[in-house]
């Protein structure tokens, strides 16, 4: 019979987390020696951040052996064909000083601009825009990407090249206040309440990177811009602890 799990419940988003203990890690082990790479989809950053600190350890201790606990860093490994990543949306707290009337005429020459059906972006390379108490349809021309960009074709890429920065005036995702990030699985009802309470000024809904353009950005040898992916389900922090030392 199998060993009792560790843990084994059901926490408040639905998702059920069972864990066990592997006795003997040797068949597992032997089983990835056939998997010719890992790719990150979730926690690019944070992966780089681990990196950097483990080679600076390892220049700092002389006695170095490879084996130490700052090598390794915990991870969750999913195949390819399971993985669901989801759009990571934008929300904007003000129009820089723009009235929406302003905003929807710049968004104009940025691209097409329609009353929006759905307020899912129907395509990449598209966006759905909340705004003054409506869902607007903004489609880029094709011919004005560049796909064989892996990076600059991304729609987060787009999204910042030709809406935040010209339109918003925002600069830098990573340290702007003005912007703030809904993962996808709280849905477009979430970007539209934060808009209509006031909190926010505009929301942006887009589509989900895919898992072919992710390995496209690793396979040229990129990192992934900012607040690119969202990924479902996420395992709950504290059910796995790695101490460095």
């Amino acid at each position: 019979m199998p060993s009792p799990a560790l843990y084994d419940f059901t926490a408040r988003d639905g998702v059920r987390h069972t864990v066990w203990r592997v006795p003997d890690p040797a068949p597992y082990v032997e089983a990835f020696t056939g998997v010719p790479c890992a790719y990150i989809a979730d926690g690019h950053h944070r992966s780089a951040s681990a990196w950097r600190a483990a080679e600076r350890r390892r220049a700092e201790n002389p006695r170095h052996r490879g084996d130490e606990e700052y090598n390794w860093f915990l991870a969750v490994l999913f195949p390819a064909g399971q993985v669901r990543i989801l759009p990571y949306n934008r929300v904007v707290t003000d129009l820089g000083g723009l009235s929406a009337r302003e905003v929807l005429e710049r968004l104009g020459s940025v691209g097409r601009l329609s009353p929006a059906e759905n307020p899912v972006p129907p395509r990449a390379g598209s966006f759905c825009v909340y705004l003054d108490g409506r869902w607007h349809l903004l489609e880029l021309a094709e011919a004005t990407i560049d796909r064989g960009d892996p990076v600059g074709s991304l729609d987060v890429s787009l999204l910042q090249e030709r809406v935040l920065a010209p339109v918003l005036g925002i600069g830098d995702q990573r340290t702007d206040k003005r912007i703030d990030f809904v993962g996808g699985i709280r849905g477009t009802r979430e970007l539209k309440a934060r808009v209509d309470t006031g909190e926010m000024a505009l929301a942006v809904s887009m589509c989900p990177i895919t898992v072919e353009q992710l390995m496209a950005v690793s396979d040229a040898g990129r990192i992934l811009p900012p607040k690119t992916t969202w990924f479902e389900p996420k395992l709950l922090s504290g059910l796995f602890v790695h101490r460095l030392d």
